[in-house]
């Protein structure tokens, strides 16, 4: 595993009654089309402005993380993308408006020759240490951020990857889970999603390993440590923050690694959650 040196992360810590709160995106921010409603973007616009250190913490590559960040009034902080394996400073006053400064990768080729034995008719796409997409067949999704550029099996193989990504269309996400299950995939991390959908990343990558390193730069107590999500990839966030918050719909195992459980993102679960938060620090 390769990591770029970390710079630049500054204690933000100061006031006791801030937090650093820690919102997955699809699913907890945006709807399942991708929608954000009203209250969600309110409220968390206002906690952005209250002074708390909000860090989008997300599967979404750096690409498509950047409008949501520019949705909630982020200026300057920090995100959490491809599940762990990109920290980036957000500041408007750079070129870019951000700068990496953090980037985990990984040889993809042993999980890719165990994954392509076992789902032959699977998917495949891959993030590389320069952020950009290569993709077997025509594979795009919105948490791309860009558009995929197809490849070789052979070029995908030769790659150093920050983010693996699997899709199999004969299965359901539960027997996908089980058959990537049997298969002792080594030196990396990997989590399957909604749909028979795969994130692998480097070992010991994860949302909650982006996080902590964040944590301790920043200088906050765990306590003062907020998480909420959706997802089987939030299962180490929620077990890791101080207050672990899983959203209405999430699966089993998500709500049983948080804390507590919100109204699900159709209902503006998390806008009640943030709300809650304003109020306290109003008190």
């Amino acid at each position: 595993m390769t990591v770029m040196t970390r710079t630049g992360i500054e204690d933000r810590s100061e006031a006791i009654d801030t937090h650093m709160i820690c919102l997955d995106v699809d699913g907890t921010l945006v709807n399942h089309v991708g929608e954000m409603s009203p209250a969600v973007k309110d409220s968390a616009r206002a906690i952005v402005a209250a002074g708390h250190e909000v860090v989008i913490s997300t599967g979404r590559s750096l690409g498509a993380t950047l409008p949501v960040i520019q949705m909630l009034g982020i200026e300057n902080g920090y995100a959490v993308c491809c599940n762990g394996g990109v920290t980036v400073r957000i500041d408007t006053a750079l070129e870019d408006g951000y700068e990496v400064i953090e980037r985990k990768t990984f040889d993809p080729a042993p999980a890719l020759h165990a994954l392509l034995k076992a789902l032959p008719t699977a998917k495949y796409a891959l993030e590389d240490d320069a952020g950009q997409f290569l993709s077997t067949e025509r594979f795009e999704d919105a948490s791309f951020g860009v558009v995929a550029t197809p490849v070789t099996l052979d070029k995908m193989l030769e790659a150093t990857a920050v983010r693996l990504v699997v899709f199999s269309t004969d299965a359901t996400a539960e027997e996908f889970g089980e058959a990537v299950g049997t298969l002792g995939l080594a030196g990396v991390t990997y989590s399957v999603g909604w749909t028979a959908w795969l994130d692998i990343a480097a070992e010991g990558v994860t949302k909650a390993s982006g996080l902590e390193a964040l944590r301790t730069g920043l200088g906050f107590d765990i306590e003062q440590t907020i998480a909420v999500g959706d997802g089987r990839n939030d299962i180490e966030m929620l077990s890791w923050a101080g207050r672990g918050v899983a959203m209405g719909q999430a699966p089993d195992e998500v709500k049983a690694a948080a804390d507590e459980i919100a109204a699900g993102v159709d209902d503006d679960g998390l806008a009640t959650v943030l709300q809650d938060i304003l109020v306290r620090k109003a008190a």
